[in-house]
């Protein structure tokens, strides 16, 4: 992961204690799949409650009912936080992204990006996807046809967008120094053995 030059705690979560009936509601749209209590990043938001009511229906749609095979979505997210030094939403993501299937070994190897004569032709392509937005906002003609092999103009859209979403969480989260959620260590789910 790039240095963690993450700044102290700036913008601490909304303590439920002064929540008012509306960021109880929103707080209650939490999907399961995320694990018990309120994320950090929820808590956050809740400062911005406007915000956060528009921005959930489509963070939830990415999430849960987007086009991409979930084991993809899950792996085109890693590079891109990885990238990006978003250590909140990698420790978030690693355990969403074994539940997709994704080995630790893969896991462990993302740093590595598409170079790694170990992944496949398509991970690779969901790899340099992630590297190429990243660095250039824009997917390269080689990187687009290799995809476009595989996915439809919909699914085309989804990676980018996908990918830019989770840039822009990145954004607020390593600026508001948010910190993990208690139980999410990215250097424990890093160095977890086994496949």
């Amino acid at each position: 992961m790039p240095p963690d030059d993450t700044p102290a705690r700036r913008i601490a979560p909304l303590p439920a204690d002064r929540w008012d009936e509306r960021d109880r509601a929103l707080a209650a749209r939490v999907p399961e799949v995320l694990g018990p209590g309120v994320p950090n990043v929820v808590g956050t938001l809740l400062h911005h409650p406007d915000l956060l009511e528009a921005l959930a229906p489509f963070s939830l749609f990415l999430l849960t009912r987007g086009r991409l095979p979930h084991r993809e979505r899950e792996l085109l997210i890693l590079s891109t936080v990885f990238l990006a030094g978003a250590r909140y939403e990698w420790s978030r993501h690693v355990p969403l992204a074994r539940n997709a299937g994704l080995r630790n070994t893969e896991i462990r190897r993302i740093p590595r990006g598409p170079g790694d004569p170990a992944w496949s032709d398509q991970d690779r392509h969901l790899l340099r996807a992630a590297h190429e937005l990243h660095r250039d906002a824009r997917l390269s003609e080689q990187t687009w046809q290799a995809l476009a092999a595989r996915y439809d103009h919909a699914g085309m859209i989804e990676i980018t967008m996908l990918a830019g979403h989770y840039r822009m969480f990145a954004y607020l989260l390593n600026s508001a120094g948010t910190e993990l959620d208690p139980g999410f260590t990215p250097e424990a789910m890093d160095s977890s053995e086994g496949e």
